[in-house]
């Protein structure tokens, strides 16, 4: 059995921006502050690292659980608009390859594919939503389990056990993302990484990180099913 546990953002998708804009807006709704995750790096870190840190620049104050959920409510409500923007706006794009590839696997019963993601979960499902992926991931990790992304991959790989019909090892288990952050997460768990540069790192970040494979894109699917071992 194989678990494959991707990330969302750069590597399923990419969403011109939608969760920093909305992040943005919810702040400014909430507290006044225009632009407060403008100048943070949110790429490869979770919602609830994001949203502490926006609450703390915006605010001066040290983020407290009852805000970080206040805020998250926020960005909810805002999320939507930001991604039928992104949509319109031609923004919204699916990396090349990946659609063929994820079909195919989304067919092979010796795979469960799931979500490895710093994102909340219902952020995660409005973000995935236009690109019809949803229905491929029917678990995962996400932002709302853990504050450390080792330890939501952790938390999707004890719900893939629940579903799986078969046993794996942490050999069987690899996590798919675009930055450093997604490869040092999946060492950390003991889990296969693999780098794909269509998201928001330079490659050279992606090299250093020493992921044990790493591509530019989705396209070659017989290379892909060759590092998950399906060939």
């Amino acid at each position: 059995m194989k678990i494959l546990l991707f990330d969302i953002d750069g590597t399923l998708i990419r969403g011109g921006g939608c969760g920093r804009k909305a992040l943005n807006k919810a702040a400014e709704v909430l507290y006044g502050r225009k632009h407060a995750c403008s100048e943070l790096t949110l790429a490869g870190r979770t919602d609830l690292y994001n949203f502490g840190a926006t609450y703390k620049f915006a605010t001066g104050k040290r983020p407290t659980r009852a805000a970080v959920e206040r805020l998250h409510q926020e960005y909810l409500r805002q999320l939507p608009r930001y991604v039928k923007s992104a949509i319109r706006t031609k923004t919204y794009h699916i990396p090349a390859g990946l659609k063929t590839l994820l079909k195919h696997l989304s067919r092979d019963e010796r795979v469960l594919l799931g979500l490895g993601t710093g994102n909340m979960e219902k952020g995660a499902r409005i973000k995935l939503g236009p690109s019809g992926f949803n229905s491929y991931f029917l678990f995962g990790g996400y932002g709302s389990d853990a504050f450390h992304r080792h330890t939501l991959l952790k938390k999707a790989v004890a719900r893939a056990k629940r579903l799986a019909k078969r046993p794996f090892t942490h050999d069987d288990v690899y996590v798919i993302g675009d930055t450093p952050f997604d490869v040092s997460a999946g060492k950390k768990a003991g889990f296969k990484t693999i780098a794909v540069g269509t998201g928001y790192a330079e490659w050279k970040e992606l090299v250093a990180a020493k992921p044990d494979h790493l591509a530019k894109d989705f396209r070659d699917i017989n290379k892909w099913l060759k590092w998950f071992g399906l060939n």
